[in-house]
């Protein structure tokens, strides 16, 4: 259906290298990203930042889908992904993602909200994509 691509240079090796990720839409050109962007706090971005950022914007739209098809129109929705990184053997991975979402819908009731925003983190692409834990905390504002 559709195939979108981002790409990254990386520059030397080790803590010592420097990368560059650019994605296909020319939004983020040439970003930097290395050792002290992921595990220290030097400006830049780095992978479970650009993998939280997905999994937010995902979740969020296929929220909003599902919320019209049930036939609602009118509300807001704002979601945080957090992305935990942890060591793995030699290496490391990405155990969970927790998504934190406010969300005002006129004309939801609590149950009914719970139940879609169950089945929206539960089948958004990248919450498929994912081999780690997905959680979800929200708060519905009426």
């Amino acid at each position: 259906m559709t195939t979108r691509s981002a790409s990254a240079k990386y520059e030397g090796f080790g803590k010592a290298g420097r990368g560059h990720v650019s994605l296909q839409s020319g939004v983020m050109k040439d970003q930097f990203y290395g050792f002290t962007t992921r595990f220290e706090d030097e400006a830049g971005t780095n992978p479970e930042e650009l993998i939280a950022a997905a999994h937010a914007s995902c979740f969020t739209m296929a929220l909003s889908f599902a919320l019209a098809q049930a036939g609602h129109s009118d509300g807001t929705l704002e979601t945080t992904a957090k992305v935990k990184l942890e060591k793995d053997g030699d290496g490391f991975k990405v155990t969970r993602s927790d998504l934190s979402l406010d969300a005002r819908v006129d004309g939801i009731d609590a149950a009914e909200f719970e139940r879609i925003a169950s089945e929206a983190k539960a089948n958004c692409p990248i919450s498929k994509l994912l081999n780690a834990e997905i959680t979800l905390e929200h708060r519905l504002n009426a």
